[in-house]
């Protein structure tokens, strides 16, 4: 017996080891092929790809045809499932890979029928070099990319609508696909007092810091006798909602604020973090007679499944975003008994049957909600529209200066943006990029059409003659995503939901408070983490806890006492009093809402209050009895029972001493298969789980999942002084030896070089015999 249980264990032992061999084998078969050559079919000539130390790809090849298909391949080696990703998520095609759990997800965007409007857009010679290097690249891996063989799939063929589709999962991350916001605003103002309405909607505040225009300001409180919240019933406290912080900053300087005459840029898109980076970074270079000097050489970050730069650096100018938040989607009632158009979607669904989706639309657009009288609101969304997604954005590779640079963007069609730009010349310009929609005169965006004949046609779309500021007279620009226009100007725009200013004024304020400026100095402000907004808040908590007798406010006072002022890992008092601000804004808005939410049951939305700041303080500053929300005595006893409930939370997870802000700003940048594997998995597909300085309201923006998906500063013609950062790494494959590489140095904010690096490896294509 002994015998056959020792043989049986060894047996088991090599069993186990030929399946850990195999599993290593299956794995290393992904990975992307870094030296050597490899023949690419489609080719004219040899293209060099190689890479520095951090996996940063340099292509050159000797036509612009040829650099993007081998930036295809590279793309589909390194990123492939990532890519899968964004084109399904935009088209509504997820549950084709995770089975019915994606199903909800599908629908909100097949509705849309992105994947529709994307085959009719006209596909370039540059264009198709991409796909079929992307097929190419994804047919030369030994094994197909290592989450297929988790998933038990295997990727489908790149097409050119795919690219277009990886356009399209910008606007639905960038703008909101249901235009909620619009709706719920809709539905508020239709049950609400107008005073109340004015409140909840008021939009701005102090804290604005537009390029054009000065500050809303505060809101004005209304009197007793216009409003009074005393007599309706309580409402319930609500949680602290943990959501991502949202924003991107842009910031440039000119000629007149460097030692030596440049102008220099910094760019910060601030998105959801994962592991991979959404971004790739990448270095193109390649003959063009129609570039300066007959020669693109450009760097900067590119998304895999598009050939293009989408912000960088050719060395004669630079560019940069942030999402721009105007009015890019209307809503129309539509009568009970329109006429409609029905068009049948099948969804794909891994290990269950295809499920049939009708859309219905009208002539203004898909009917995202009906009702049961028949009613429905159908919507007009720039994304629905012919054209929305344009690939002009890859002609700034050429580009030698701000007066070029300006006349691609009249071109480029992508999500609406805060487009910044600085050329060689020491040049700065702002403008708004992308699709806007182009509404008749005299309809402006002003929220939900009342009716289908109110005069206000279906509208297309245009991009050329944005708004734009430059060659400004204080030679700063910036963005935030905050209101940035006024006037006219922002009456067409409309409000898409602008950020609230602080983060902004923070920038500006920085900005102004020097006259010369370096890259180390534009560096500095994107890593400022001081809590200059929460400031306030910390004198109005010292107010509320000094001097009581009671003992959880007597702990509250102790552990503020010291205020860093800064948003830092070991900050217990930042995080108490972010915590109270936040407790008492859910407590006074949801009591403004409660009557509205009531009154509208099942067609309750939340709206998104950006800017309640502006009624908050003055709130808390005056407190109007006639505006306290209900179930409290006064403002002091809201204030003192919210800063008790804030110590109840937090001592519930241990000493209060001990709750710094690191320990909630954890970082949590995963690759998305993570969440269908067991918790041991973590460790190879996620970063490391560092705490995170920085936070919402502040330069630095960074959470647990959200925050930078890169940092750039450059002055175009000195890319070799240039800084940049990216969380995560270039490969998404965890055995890649570029997997984080880099990501230390994002965390920490350590510069790290604008340029690629001394090679490393060197891969070389070959045209097909």
């Amino acid at each position: 017996m002994r015998r056959w249980l020792l043989r049986l264990f060894w047996l088991l032992l090599i069993l186990a080891l030929g399946l850990g061999l195999m599993a290593w084998w299956l794995l290393r078969g992904s990975l992307a092929p870094l030296d050597g050559e490899q023949v690419l079919g489609g080719l004219q000539a040899p293209v060099t790809v190689s890479r520095d130390s951090l996996g940063v790809v340099t292509i050159e090849g000797s036509s612009q045809r040829d650099v993007m298909r081998a930036l295809g391949q590279v793309h589909a080696q390194e990123r492939g499932f990532e890519m899968d990703l964004m084109r399904r998520s935009a088209a509504g095609e997820l549950s084709a890979l995770f089975g019915p759990a994606a199903l909800e997800v599908d629908k909100r965007m097949r509705v849309h029928r992105l994947r529709h409007r994307a085959s009719k857009e006209p596909v370039s010679a540059e264009l198709q070099a991409y796909v079929e290097g992307v097929n190419a690249g994804i047919a030369s891996l030994h094994v197909r990319p290592w989450p297929y063989l988790l998933l038990r799939q295997r990727p489908a063929p790149w097409q050119a609508s795919d690219s277009l589709l990886t356009g399209y999962a910008m606007y639905a991350d960038l703008q909101d696909p249901a235009n909620q916001s619009e709706l719920a605003y809709s539905r508020l103002r239709a049950v609400v007092p107008p005073a109340l309405y004015a409140l909840l909607s008021h939009d701005g505040s102090s804290w604005d810091a537009p390029l054009m225009g000065g500050p809303r300001g505060d809101a004005v409180l209304p009197g007793a006798d216009v409003l009074d919240l005393r007599g309706q019933p309580a409402a319930p406290a609500a949680a602290v909602a943990d959501t991502d912080v949202k924003g991107s900053n842009n910031f440039a300087v000119g000629a007149a604020l460097t030692t030596d005459g440049r102008a220099i840029l910094a760019d910060d898109m601030h998105l959801g973090l994962r592991a991979p980076n959404i971004w790739f970074r990448v270095r193109l270079r390649y003959p063009d007679p129609q570039a300066p000097g007959g020669q693109v050489d450009v760097s900067g970050f590119s998304l895999p499944g598009l050939p293009a730069i989408i912000v960088g650096s050719n060395g004669h100018v630079a560019w940069g975003f942030t999402n721009s938040y105007i009015d890019t989607a209307d809503f129309q009632p539509v009568p009970a008994g329109t006429k409609l158009s029905e068009y049948h979607e099948k969804i794909e669904v891994a290990g269950a049957a295809p499920v049939d989706f009708t859309v219905r639309e009208s002539a203004w657009g898909p009917l995202l909600h009906q009702r049961a009288d028949g009613s429905g609101d159908a919507l007009r969304w720039v994304a629905h529209q012919p054209g929305a997604v344009s690939l002009a954005l890859t002609e700034l590779a050429r580009v030698a200066d701000l007066d070029q640079a300006l006349q691609v963007a009249d071109r480029t069609r992508i999500p609406a943006q805060n487009l910044l730009l600085a050329d060689s010349t020491g040049r700065i310009a702002w403008r708004v990029l992308g699709a806007r929609p182009d509404r008749a005169a005299g309809c402006a965006p002003t929220g939900m059409r009342t009716t289908t004949a109110d005069g206000c046609p279906a509208w297309g779309i245009r991009s050329d003659a944005a708004p734009s500021l430059i060659d400004p007279p204080s030679h700063r620009l910036w963005t935030a995503n905050g209101r940035v226009m006024d006037g006219e100007a922002l009456a067409l725009a409309g409000d898409g939901g602008y950020d609230l200013g602080a983060r902004g004024a923070q920038i500006r304020d920085a900005l102004q408070a020097s006259g010369r400026f370096s890259e180390a100095d534009l560096l500095a402000i994107q890593l400022d983490d001081r809590a200059v907004f929460l400031q306030r808040w910390w004198h109005l908590l010292r107010q509320v806890v000094e001097g009581s007798n009671d003992p959880q406010l007597q702990r509250l006072e102790a552990i503020t006492r010291s205020w860093e002022g800064h948003a830092s890992v070991d900050s217990v008092s930042y995080r108490v009093v972010r915590g109270f601000r936040g407790m008492l804004l859910d407590e006074v808005s949801g009591a403004m809402l409660a009557p509205a939410k009531q009154a509208l049951g099942e067609d309750w939305l939340e709206p998104r209050l950006a800017q309640f700041e502006g009624v908050l303080w003055p709130l808390v500053s005056q407190r109007p009895a006639h505006l306290l929300p209900p179930g409290h005595a006064s403002w002091d006893a809201l204030l003192a029972d919210t800063a008790k409930r804030l110590e109840t939370d937090l001592t519930a997870e241990g000493p209060l001493a001990e709750r710094t802000w690191g320990e909630r700003n954890t970082a949590a940048i995963c690759h998305p298969i993570s969440r269908a594997l067991p918790a041991f998995a973590e460790r190879w597909l996620c970063m490391p789980a560092e705490p995170l300085p920085g936070d919402n309201n502040m330069p630095r923006v960074q959470g647990p999942g959200f925050g930078a998906s890169q940092r750039m500063v450059v002055s175009p013609g000195h890319e070799d002084q240039g800084i940049i950062h990216m969380p995560g790494g270039q490969s998404g494959h965890p055995m890649s030896p570029f997997w984080a590489a880099g990501h230390e140095d994002y965390v920490h904010g350590r510069p790290t070089p604008f340029l690629p690096g001394p090679s490393q490896h060197t891969l070389t294509l070959r045209p097909a015999r």
